[in-house]
């Protein structure tokens, strides 16, 4: 776990120009945001929900934050800090819900995935003279036919 140590704080007046500017970062920060509305417990799963109406299934047995859980306390679960962790003021935890998806391979495989895909398909300067310079030399070689 990274430890972060709290900096010095100069006391300034709040203008409405800095009161503009910090409301401007949270907006950015809440869209490109992991955003998780919601939490229950299916047994044998926890089911975020998130802000747009998808969700991920996580199994309890993979986490070792949820071992002295009973069935019952998984109803104490509640999503806090701005939808990006669970907590459980019971049995003081709170715990990262990016930290949680990312402990699970096949998710974070599956988000690789698709980040590849979604990239590949970006378009930018670079791949644009790129494709101009290999199309004045010709393009894409022809494939070719084998007859046996």
């Amino acid at each position: 776990m990274k430890t972060i140590e709290a900096g010095t704080l100069v006391d300034r007046p709040v203008t409405e120009s800095l009161l503009d500017e910090a409301i401007q970062r949270g907006q950015m920060r809440r869209k490109n945001s992991l955003q998780v509305t919601s939490v229950t417990f299916a047994e044998p799963c926890l089911v975020l929900g998130f802000i747009d109406g998808s969700g991920v299934l996580l199994p309890v047995r993979n986490y070792v934050e949820f071992d002295d859980f009973e069935v019952d306390d998984f109803a104490g679960l509640t999503v806090g800090f701005s939808g990006t962790a669970l907590c459980h003021e019971g049995k003081d935890l709170q715990v990262s819900i990016a930290g949680l998806i990312s402990a699970s391979k096949p998710l974070m495989d599956m988000a690789a995935s698709a980040v590849a895909s979604r990239n590949g398909r970006q378009s930018s300067a670079a791949k644009a003279e790129a494709a101009r310079a290999n199309g004045r030399k010709g393009g894409r070689p022809r494939k070719t036919e084998v007859t046996e």
